[in-house]
C-alpha cells in the first residue's frame, strides 16, 4: 500500500465535516432559498439522504475489495482498460472539484477581505500551505481536523447564540405552503456537497478499526445535516425573503452582530471558520487526488506529484468561471448534476455490478475486520 498511515474511523468522521460544511454553510443557503423559500430549512434533511447512500455505497465496495481504493478497485472490477478509464475520469472529476473549492476560496476572501490582492496570491498560498499536510499523509490531516473541527463548530454556534435576539422565527410561515416539492428542489444543490462523502472511499483501506466505518460515516452525515439546518433557519429568520438575493448570508448576518455597542464587527469569525473549514476540505479533495493519481499510475509513492497536482489545481481554480456570479450560477444549476452523476450514479453502478459478479462466483472477497 502507498499509504502507510493510519487512522481511525472517529477521525474520518471528523475530516468529512468540514469536507462537506466548510463551502456550504456560506454558498448553500442563498441557493436553496431562490427554490424552496421559507421552507429551505427543510432541504439538508433531504439532501442528507443522498450523502448516507453515498457513505453505504463506499463502504460496501471496500467491503467487497478491501485494501483498496476507489482508483484500485475500478480497475479491478471493469478490468484494466474500463478501469483505467473509468479512474482517470475520477481523478479529472477531483481534480475539476478542488479547483472550484479553490475558487470559491479566493472569491470570498478577495471579496471580502483582500480586494487589492491578486486572487492568484491567495490561492496560491492556500494550495502550499495544503501541499504541506498533504504531503504528510492521511494521518497529518486527520489529526489537523482533531485540532480544527472543534473551534469552528464553537465559533459557529458562538455566532448563532449572538444572533438569537434578531431572529423572528415568523419568517418560516406559512410552513409547507405548496408542500413538499420546494424543499426537496432546495435540496438538490446540497445533495451534490453530501455526495462528497465518496471520498471516504480513499480513507476506509486505511482505518484501524474499519467495521465502524459506516457508523462514523453516517453520524458525520446527520451531524452536517445538522449544522446546516441550523445555518439555514438562522438565514431565514434574520433575513426571511431575502436570504435568496445574498450571495454569503452568514457574513451579512455576521454584520448584524451588536451587544450593546462593544461587540461588533465580528466579520473575522467567519473568515476563521473559513479559512480553517476550508483548509481541510481542500486537504481532503487533495489528498484524494494525488493517492488516486499514484495508484492510477502503479508508483511507490504518492509525495513526489503532491507539488505537481497543486500547479494543475490552481490552473483549474482560474479555468473554473470568469466571474463569482458565473461560479454560483454553475453550482446551482449544472455543478449538482454532474457530481451526483460521479459520485452517486456511478458507484451504484460499480456496486450493482460487482455484486452481481460476487452471485456468479466472481467476487473479491469480502472485508475482513
Amino acid at each position: 500500500m502507498i499509504e502507510k498511515g493510519k487512522i481511525s474511523s472517529f477521525q474520518m468522521a471528523i475530516m468529512m465535516h468540514p469536507t462537506i460544511l466548510a463551502t456550504a454553510i456560506l454558498l448553500v443557503p442563498s441557493i436553496t432559498a431562490k427554490h424552496a423559500k421559507q421552507d429551505l430549512w427543510m432541504s439538508p434533511i433531504w439532501a442528507a439522504v443522498s450523502g448516507i447512500v453515498t457513505a453505504y455505497l463506499a463502504y460496501r465496495l471496500c467491503q467487497l475489495y478491501p485494501q483498496k481504493t476507489l482508483i484500485e478497485y475500478s480497475e479491478a472490477l471493469l478490468g484494466r482498460f474500463f478501469g483505467k478509464v473509468l479512474g482517470f475520469m475520477f481523478i479529472l472529476f477531483y481534480f475539476y472539484t478542488d479547483g472550484i473549492v479553490l475558487r470559491e476560496y479566493g472569491e470570498f476572501v478577495v471579496g471580502t477581505f483582500l480586494p487589492r490582492t491578486p486572487m492568484i496570491v491567495v490561492i496560491g498560498a492556500i494550495t502550499l500551505t495544503c501541499a504541506f499536510a498533504v504531503y504528510g499523509g492521511i494521518e497529518v490531516i486527520a489529526r489537523s481536523s482533531q485540532i480544527i473541527v472543534p473551534v469552528v463548530v464553537l465559533l459557529f454556534l458562538v455566532i448563532i447564540i449572538l444572533l438569537l435576539q434578531d431572529l423572528d422565527w415568523k419568517n418560516m410561515l406559512p410552513v409547507f405552503e405548496n408542500g413538499l416539492g420546494p424543499s426537496f428542489k432546495g435540496s438538490i444543490v446540497p445533495q451534490s456537497w453530501f455526495s462528497e462523502y465518496l471520498l471516504i472511499s480513499f480513507m476506509l483501506p486505511y482505518l484501524t478499526d474499519r467495521q465502524k466505518g459506516l457508523k462514523w460515516a453516517v453520524l458525520s452525515v446527520l451531524s452536517v445535516m445538522t449544522m446546516l439546518v441550523l445555518v439555514n433557519f438562522t438565514a431565514l429568520f434574520l433575513f426571511g425573503k431575502l436570504t435568496g438575493t445574498l450571495t454569503y448570508p452568514v457574513m451579512v448576518a455576521v454584520r448584524y452582530i451588536s451587544l450593546a455597542s462593544f461587540l461588533e464587527h465580528l466579520e473575522s469569525i467567519v473568515m476563521a471558520i473559513w479559512v480553517s473549514g476550508t483548509f481541510i476540505k481542500i486537504c481532503v479533495f487533495y489528498y484524494a487526488i494525488v493517492l488516486g493519481s499514484a495508484q492510477w499510475l502503479k508508483l511507490s509513492d504518492f509525495r513526489p506529484i503532491v507539488l505537481p497536482s497543486g500547479f494543475i489545481l490552481m490552473t483549474f481554480s482560474l479555468w473554473t468561471a470568469d466571474s463569482l456570479q458565473e461560479l454560483v450560477t454553475f453550482l446551482g444549476t449544472t455543478f449538482p448534476f454532474f457530481a451526483l452523476t460521479f459520485q452517486l450514479l456511478i458507484p451504484l453502478m460499480m456496486l450493482i455490478f460487482a455484486l452481481f459478479r460476487q452471485k456468479f462466483g466472481k467476487g473479491k472477497g469480502k472485508m475482513k475486520a
